[in-house]
């Protein structure tokens, strides 16, 4: 029963892991409410805290060792009444997304994904990018240098409405700031059909009679809390990431930024940096190969920012310079993140597990592009897995076989050493080597297919294909629970019917605990998404069909072997000759108590016989002694034996 025993420390251990989170979550609930743009530090500083500053390193890159900082506008750090100022907005509508500028700093407010719906309101595109009070996230850019136009810049534009027409591949949107000391400079913003990149530029124009140095950054701004929508059971990562050639992918989590311990590399000339949330990303993306900066940082409670520095390089008097910074703001959709960038499909983190997840994603995929279907798709990749394991669970239910008929016998020898249970252990030893079974035989199997399940379990809760995605009838949305619970219902009744062809524990609260626990996995499933039941519920199914079928063969065989020995055994009982009967074969106990019975009854009836035969000679006798009573009293006892 150690199999049983490891079976419910692994079950215990995750509802405990999701009891801990889900009770974290109320105890510790995220701030809702936007702390106001104050700075940390003195008040009298000279710049804003939300505008980033290069370090030593990038300044001597882009000076050729001899530059020095550029000096920064600057900005009232007073606490503001508002986070963001407010300017005039700019309406931007492509094939995929509904975009909102703000002139007051050229930052993109407001961005809709028209393809993926929200949960408060299908007709409604997702809002990945907003500045609303109880959650915001935006894009933020600009210049750093002494009179250079940043975020908290006015710009001007020509016009408020963009909509890409029939025709049309891109809108370009051109916004102007104020010239300063003979430096003009052009926010341009470029949308493409049929992408989520966003082409963000800015050209500098030098008409003064001074060489600048200008830098360019380019950052997220958001708050800590999870997503509108987020599964209270399964918990998805929110927070900055990155990514380089040197140190691959790294999560940069608020509550190190709060701590101030956060790690990760400054500088590179690779790689990309970016905020998650479950099934979407923003992320800047700047071109291999040229010198940046990295930066993550926490501005205020409940306020943090993540971006990158890029230098611009030299401006001579009378030049034109450009810089572009693709912007990524979309869905997770594993295919195409990884032609934008390297290592962009990381992005979509299954953890330790990615070896695994990817190639099963791969397969999910495959079968969706035969059925069209993602739910047949996933019973499918279910059935697929099932049939990869096929040799590994089959060796683990004939093990589990095996001990559901020997499940008696191990009760007895319980009940005998009940009072010593080193004896008894010792004598299941015994006797599991004497029936060739391998206690832990059920369970071997399992641990090996438990990385693939929860692999296969991330793969399904990470791809944002299952968002709104539907199965059939009342199943619309795979990504979230079933509205009406009859999958998990069904889950709970297949997890009933396993139990039952389980060999039964001998231990009573191992008993009563195996029989609670298809009520107490129901619960859970009650709150797992529409497309991780349906998978649990095909893996159960099979598993069942499987199970079953190898039990019955071995109770068949079981009962076939019993028959051909208790006939073997009956035909060596038969009396060939005295010195076969003078060696009786060997019986079990029922077999012993019917022979026994057998014996008493021939005993029985031979003295009922014996009895017959006996009562004609004594009738024969009296009537004798009625003949001649006194001659046969008159002879000797002697005389009659000598006469006889």
């Amino acid at each position: 029963m150690e199999t049983k025993k490891l079976v419910l420390i692994i079950i215990f251990s995750t509802s405990l892991l999701f009891l801990w989170d889900a009770w974290q979550k109320e105890l510790y609930p995220p701030a809702s409410q936007v702390m106001s743009g104050a700075a940390s530090g003195s008040a009298n500083q000279r710049h804003d805290p939300s505008l980033p500053v290069p370090g030593d390193e990038l300044t001597a890159s882009a000076a050729g060792g001899s530059g020095t900082i550029p000096e920064i506008d600057g900005v009232n750090s007073s606490v503001t009444p508002n986070l963001f100022t407010i300017g005039e907005k700019i309406h931007v509508k492509t094939d995929l997304v509904i975009a909102e500028i703000d002139t007051a700093g050229g930052d993109i407010r407001q961005l809709g994904l028209i393809a993926h719906p929200s949960r408060e309101d299908v007709n409604k595109p997702y809002e990945l990018l907003l500045d609303k009070a109880a959650r915001f996230q935006v894009a933020q850019s600009g210049l750093i240098g002494d009179g250079l136009p940043n975020h908290k810049t006015k710009y001007t534009v020509d016009s408020n409405n963009y909509q890409l027409e029939s025709g049309q591949n891109k809108i370009v949107i051109r916004l102007l700031a104020p010239e300063v000391d003979g430096i003009q400079v052009a926010k341009i913003y470029t949308f493409h059909r049929g992408s989520y990149v966003i082409d963000v530029e800015f050209e500098i124009v030098n008409h003064s009679d001074a060489t600048i140095i200008p830098f360019s950054y380019f950052q997220m701004l958001r708050d800590a809390n999870d997503p509108t929508g987020a599964s209270t059971m399964v918990h998805s990562y929110t927070g900055a990431a990155m990514y380089t050639d040197a140190e691959k992918f790294l999560k940069i989590k608020f509550s190190d930024l709060d701590k101030n311990k956060a790690e990760y590399p400054t500088n590179a000339d690779n790689g990309w940096i970016a905020m998650l949330e479950h099934y979407f990303l923003t992320a800047w993306l700047p071109p291999q190969n040229t010198p940046r900066e990295y930066f993550a940082k926490r501005l205020a409670p409940n306020q943090y920012t993540a971006g990158v520095i890029a230098p611009v390089g030299a401006v001579e008097p009378g030049q034109v310079k450009n810089i572009t910074m693709p912007l990524y703001a979309g869905p997770q959709e594993q295919n195409k993140l990884a032609e934008l960038a390297p290592g962009l499909e990381l992005t979509v983190d299954y953890g330790w597990l990615t070896v695994l997840a990817v190639p099963l994603f791969w397969l999910l995929s495959f079968y969706h592009s035969w059925t069209d279907n993602w739910g047949a798709a996933i019973i499918l990749l279910t059935l697929t897995v099932k049939l990869l394991f096929f040799p590994l669970s089959a060796a683990g239910y004939r093990s589990m076989a095996k001990m559901r008929l020997v499940t008696p016998k191990l009760q007895r020898i319980r009940e005998q050493y009940a009072s010593d249970r080193q004896r008894m252990h010792q004598v299941m030893m015994e006797f599991y080597k004497e029936e060739k079974i391998n206690p832990m035989g059920g369970c071997l199997p399992i641990l090996v297919q438990i990385p693939v399940f929860i692999a296969l379990f991330w793969t399904l809760m990470a791809a944002v294909e299952l968002r709104y995605a539907p199965l059939a009838l009342w199943i619309t949305d795979m990504s979230v629970p079933d509205p009406y619970y009859v999958l998990p219902l069904i889950m709970g009744v297949s997890m009933w019917v396993q139990s039952k062809l389980s060999p039964t524990p001998t231990d009573p609260i191992q008993a009563k605990v195996m029989q609670i626990m298809p009520v107490a996995f129901s619960v859970f499933f009650f709150f797992f998404p529409a497309g991780l039941v349906l998978y649990s519920l095909c893996n159960n199914i099979l598993s069942i069909a499987q199970q079953w079928q190898i039990t019955r063969m071995f109770e068949n065989k079981a009962e076939e072997e019993a028959n051909k020995d208790k006939n073997r055994k009956k035909s060596k009982n038969k009396p060939e000759s005295a010195k076969e009967n003078s060696q009786p074969a060997m019986l079990t106990d029922e077999e012993e108590e019917a022979a026994k019975a057998e014996t008493e009854t021939v005993a029985a009836a031979s003295s009922q016989d014996n009895e017959k035969q006996q009562q004609p000679s004594q009738g024969a006798a009296s009537s004798a002694k009625g003949k001649a009573p006194v001659k046969a009293k008159s002879v000797p006892a002697g005389k009659k034996a000598k006469k006889k």
